[in-house]
């Protein structure tokens, strides 16, 4: 288990995303921080390049995704705002948990899934109100889970099945 001391009014959007970046790091190989897009909220994400055989399961059908992680911290709200995004590109998937002024009548984060740029579903999520380092720890732990829960429709995303067992 992390625990995480650092004072949450003091964080610095700079500095939280290479912590982020320093502690994928540690379990993918390619990470970067670049700055956020006119589209996106946020100064910055951190994107991690993923093998999907490697990190969830060796029969899953595509070899490339990644991951993409963005904070917002001075948001009027008494927490931060993220995006915590899986993305697919071949298969033009997005699933990831967003906790931003989108969804207010899902609650503060809810789960979405996309068809490329086209939202498939949404699902309310558990608020984690604590440090983002531990809101990444906690999202990357059920990650798995969330992306094997996709449900799909002639090869498209269509919805989550998180009834389902989690996948050994």
């Amino acid at each position: 288990m992390v625990v995480f001391l650092a004072d949450r009014t003091n964080l610095q959007s700079k500095r939280l995303h290479d912590r982020i970046g320093n502690r994928l790091g540690g379990e993918f190989d390619t990470v970067r921080r670049r700055r956020a897009e006119p589209r996106e909220a946020g100064p910055y994400r951190v994107v991690a390049d993923v093998n999907p055989r490697q990190f969830l399961d060796d029969e899953y059908p595509v070899t490339a995704a990644r991951i993409e992680i963005g904070f917002q911290l001075q948001t009027g709200e008494p927490h931060e705002y993220y995006w915590f995004n899986w993305i697919e590109p071949d298969r033009r998937l997005l699933v990831g948990w967003h906790q931003d002024d989108t969804h207010d009548d899902l609650g503060p984060v809810h789960l979405q899934v996309n068809d490329g740029a086209t939202p498939a579903a949404h699902e309310p999520a558990q608020f984690i109100d604590s440090h983002p380092l531990d809101v990444v720890e906690r999202r990357l732990d059920s990650l798995r889970d969330v992306v094997l829960a996709v449900e799909w429709d002639r090869g498209h995303p269509v919805g989550l099945d998180l009834a389902a067992p989690p996948s050994e």
